[in-house]
């Protein structure tokens, strides 16, 4: 059942790893002033996620 879930949660890493990419098409696609503030929400999403996420094993 490990090797499952380990697959699994590559298959959710990568979903999300397309889904940032998509985002940041669509950010560089914007106007130069438009593209600051989506970058900065960005940030805090991705910021919100890290402090969410469970602690390594060992730290």
């Amino acid at each position: 059942m490990s090797d499952s879930s380990e697959e699994r949660s590559a298959e959710d890493r990568q979903t999300e790893g397309e889904g940032l990419v998509s985002q940041v098409r669509i950010i560089e696609g914007q106007p130069l002033a438009d593209r600051a503030a989506a970058y900065a929400s960005l940030h805090d999403e991705l910021a919100r996620r890290l402090e969410q996420a469970p602690a390594e094993p060992g730290e």
